[in-house]
């Protein structure tokens, strides 16, 4: 006779109310993580973490077999806490402020950047533990300090090291090890196509990688564990990739569906969406989001709308939601956010207590 075994499943709501304790090597199946029955998430128990402190290990509906989700192993660039930082409104501002990507709600303080930074809009890369934030201008200058925090521990940034050229208006991307610095400009200078890099985990000065095929500003990238996109930015119409891991000059990965600049991009482990931003030509503000599969080469399709057409925003993800923050829309302090992995419109998260746009902004784990 055939043995059918079944595991404990359950909605994701209620397994996080519960928090209960599996057993080593114990099963329990969140039904609905990503809103559908056919895309279910799977942790493991070790018999002494609580349920909403363990990693998620598999995502079911990804037919690549990647690990998935805040916490799994292909998700190393970020986590369910996001730091958003620095900006303008007012005036250039130093404020961090964080919260829960798994909770709707507003944002906290968090602590102070080493120095008052604006414009340093994508300029941020993570592993899970630390984010570093680089460059940016301060009110009177381009930058090219490079600053982290400890994602877990609130409080106020800490010196990393320096970048090659200071910029602003710039990219970054990272796979979890290497965090990679793109695009941007210097007051002094015309628009980057320099490529440089860090390790995070090891605080020191950034290292030449190599050269985007156009130098622009106002550009965003997103990543994989493999590959990091540099969606175009102003005056550019293509978005280029490099293997994180390996220093090159970037190649061609393909078009974007709607030609913007001053969006950003975020990421799960398997696709990669741009929003918002301002219209090549006519410089005006966007509600799209456009996504790829990173693995791919090819251009953008569709996903659906942000809440508002807004620009100079900031992206952040815990692998499978995606939060853009901030902005110049009709309100400053919008968080939106929307399930990666299937293409919709955006929803209301809550709102940043500083307003801000030009930020900065990572994701990592919390504990």
């Amino acid at each position: 006779m055939a043995i059918r075994i079944q595991l404990r499943k359950d909605a994701a709501s209620v397994w996080d109310s519960a928090d209960s304790v599996l057993k080593a090597g114990e099963f329990g199946f969140a039904w609905d993580s990503a809103d559908s029955a056919s895309f279910g998430r799977l942790k493991i128990g070790d018999g002494s973490t609580s349920w909403t402190n363990l990693p998620y290990f598999y995502s079911a509906g990804d037919s690549a077999g990647n690990y998935a989700s805040a916490g799994g192993a292909s998700f190393s660039w970020g986590g369910d806490r996001s730091v958003i930082a620095g900006g303008d409104y007012a005036g250039v501002i130093n404020v961090m402020q964080y919260y829960d990507i798994t909770s709707t709600g507003n944002s906290t303080d968090f602590g102070d950047l080493t120095t008052t930074v604006s414009r340093g809009d994508n300029g941020t890369v993570a592993d899970g533990t630390y984010g570093v934030f680089a460059g940016g201008n301060n009110s009177s200058t381009t930058i090219n300090v490079i600053q982290y925090i400890t994602v877990a521990n609130t409080g106020n940034a800490t010196d990393f090291g320096d970048l090659v050229q200071a910029r602003e208006y710039g990219a970054a991307c990272g796979d979890g090890t290497y965090g990679l610095f793109a695009s941007g400009e210097h007051l002094t200078l015309s628009f980057q196509n320099a490529i440089e890099y860090v390790t995070i985990a090891s605080p020191s000065n950034s290292t030449d990688f190599g050269d985007l095929s156009s130098g622009s500003r106002l550009a965003s990238g997103c990543n994989d564990a493999t590959y990091g996109l540099f969606f175009n930015g102003e005056n550019v119409t293509q978005i280029d990739y490099v293997t994180v891991a390996t220093p090159a000059n970037a190649t061609d990965f393909g078009d974007p569906n709607v030609n913007t600049y001053a969006h950003c991009c975020l990421s799960d482990a398997t696709y990669g969406v741009k929003a918002g931003g301002r219209l090549q030509g006519t410089n005006a503000a966007q509600n799209a989001m456009e996504y790829v599969t990173i693995q791919t080469s090819g251009n953008g399709t569709d996903f659906g709308d942000l809440t508002a057409a807004k620009y100079h925003v900031v992206g952040t993800s815990n692998g499978t939601t995606g939060c853009i923050n901030g902005g110049i829309s009709s309100n400053f302090n919008e968080i939106d956010y929307f399930t990666i992995a299937t293409p919709s419109n955006a929803t209301d998260f809550g709102d940043l207590y500083e307003s801000t746009y030009l930020p900065m902004g990572t994701s990592g784990s919390p504990s």
